[in-house]
């Protein structure tokens, strides 16, 4: 035993002096213990809505572990060849190559049914987690300065991995992803003047080809994931060079970060939670099929899989053709298919370049240039947080008519009268969504204000001595009371003079439409002067 003991004490000895060593030597060469220094002692802020966006890391994870694994048992390729697998319904069948592979992977490789259901999962939950941290960052106006170029990169990242989802999607060639390419070489067609070029480049002749599929591969595995993982990089990096947003509270400021350092709090909670990601997507990949690619069949030009839906993530893209009427132009030669052209093509490069563009509009409109690094409650702002409910409301009737087959047979009603509610509801929906939310908005505020003025109900009922009944009341408390005042609301700008520019008069009344409806909240001159601290720009070190 002593000698054993001496064996360990020495291989632990030598394992510490070879890291003491290489830790000297790249010391030497590159800041590794100054940044080091910088890097484990940064503090996080300790919020659940922070976690959405380790969500969508973790998940990107897990997507690159499974991923790598299927390739190395799958087979792009759309050459046909009778099915000779281990599932009998498909024996004899002429299949390709890729659908082929796709099915092996599933029955006949040891624990490849799991990991293809989790990399479907993943990528699900993938985009999901993307859409609903950008959803976050939106609502609390954390794409303020000195955080534009982040927000932007953030849309990025959102675009491809739709792109990433959709080429992953078509891969298998069963009947449900070659109906999705169909709809896909139509949105292509649909392109004025270049589009017949473009689709006959893209699937190498006429639909279906035989190279869309390798070129799909190429791109899942190789190109966009690339493109991912250096976004997914340069997006932390900004994350921890630009500091983290925080909700206000006592000891935050607009000039610091209050929070857990790195190491080791925020690694080891950050750890649990990619564990536990891992597990969810795991136990969803064991117990919730999805994209049975063996009960679809495989794809056949002539037919079309009944029922078919994409992935929720495009559905918008469905519904929104779905609701377009049927509307062609035909000049000089060229057919211009309006009803798959303005859907498909026109409405998400509308809906993207708005969401790229946002944090400039709002700086443009609200004359605000200095660093913002406080979170701001949806309530406080109605006009952005009512924008945001609207779209996602507009978004919500488009996914729900991507759908209204599969609706109006499940609930034995008319597709023609579900399509025109739903073409209604994309123009009247979001409206009533936006003043309703605005009005709950203020209507909390006057509720903060309420609370402020009388304190806060105590759930008792106090009768006067002339007889008068009410609820009772208590002070409220101090951090609650904190969280109420620390608004950073600009004041609306006064209306230009008579001689001001047509563009000026538009920003006025833009920026007095975008601020003048709120709840003032009494304060006392010194909780004013101490709003003021917090909310004071930080201070630059000059060299």
């Amino acid at each position: 035993m002593l000698l054993f003991r001496r064996r360990r004490e020495r291989a632990h000895a030598l394992v510490r002096e070879a890291v003491r060593t290489g830790f000297t030597v790249a010391d030497r060469r590159l800041p590794v213990a100054e940044s080091a220094k910088v890097l484990l002692r940064k503090a996080f802020p300790d919020h659940w809505s922070f976690l959405l966006g380790e969500i969508a890391l973790y998940s990107f994870v897990v997507l690159l572990l499974t991923g790598t694994w299927l390739t190395l048992f799958f087979e792009p390729g759309t050459k046909q060849a009778p099915y000779q697998g281990s599932y009998v319904p498909l024996v004899g069948l002429p299949v390709s190559a890729a659908y082929d592979s796709t099915v092996h992977i599933s029955f006949e490789i040891r624990g490849g049914l799991l990991l293809r259901q989790m990399h479907h999962w993943a990528a699900l939950l993938f985009v999901a987690a993307i859409g609903v941290h950008m959803l976050r960052i939106f609502f609390t106006g954390s794409f303020r300065r000195p955080r534009e170029a982040n927000w932007m990169i953030g849309i990025l990242l959102f675009m491809l991995a739709l792109l990433e989802g959709f080429c992953g999607y078509s891969l298998p060639d069963d009947l449900l992803s070659g109906t999705g390419l169909r709809t896909a070489h139509t949105i292509v067609m649909s392109i004025p003047v270049v589009g017949t070029y473009l689709a006959f480049f893209l699937w190498d002749g006429s639909f279906p080809g035989h190279l869309l599929n390798q070129r799909l591969y190429i791109m899942h595995v190789l190109f966009v994931p690339g493109a991912l993982i250096a976004l997914v990089t340069l997006h932390l990096i900004l994350v921890v060079y630009l500091k983290h947003t925080q909700w206000s509270g006592p000891g935050r400021t607009n000039g610091n970060v209050v929070g857990q350092p790195m190491f080791p709090h925020f690694v080891a909670k950050s750890s649990g939670l990619f564990f536990l990601v891992t597990a969810l997507l795991a136990a969803l990949g064991a117990v919730a099929q999805i994209n049975p690619v063996w009960a679809y069949g495989p794809f056949r030009p002539d037919q079309v899989s009944t029922g078919a839906q994409p992935d929720w993530y495009v559905g918008f893209l469905e519904g929104a053709m779905r609701l377009t009427p049927r509307w062609e132009t035909s000049a000089a030669g060229h057919t211009v298919m309006w009803n798959v052209f303005l859907p498909t093509v026109v409405l998400p490069g509308v809906l993207f370049a708005l969401l790229f563009c946002y944090p400039l509009f709002e700086r443009w409109v609200t004359g605000d240039r200095g660093e913002r690094h406080l979170c701001d409650r949806p309530r406080d702002v109605p006009v952005r947080t009512a924008f945001g409910v609207a779209a996602v409301v507009a978004y919500a009737v488009l996914l729900a008519a991507g759908g209204n087959d599969v609706t109006a047979f499940s609930f034995r009603l008319s597709v023609n009268t579900l399509t025109w509610l739903f073409r209604v509801g994309f123009f009247v929906f979001p409206v009533v969504a936006f003043a309703v939310t605005k009005r709950l908005c203020l209507a909390l505020q006057s509720h903060e204000r309420q609370v402020l003025t009388q304190g806060e109900e105590t759930g008792e009922v106090t009768q006067e001595v002339h007889g008068a009944m009410g609820p009772g009341h208590a002070p409220t408390d101090p951090r609650r009371l904190y969280r109420f005042l620390v608004r950073d609301l600009p004041a609306p700008e006064p209306p230009p003079g008579p001689g001001a520019r047509r563009r000026q008069r538009l920003r006025a009344a833009l920026n007095s439409w975008y601020f003048r409806h709120r709840v003032a909240l009494p304060a006392t001159p010194e909780q004013r002067r101490h709003i003021e601290e917090v909310l004071a720009q930080p201070e630059r070190k000059t060299p």
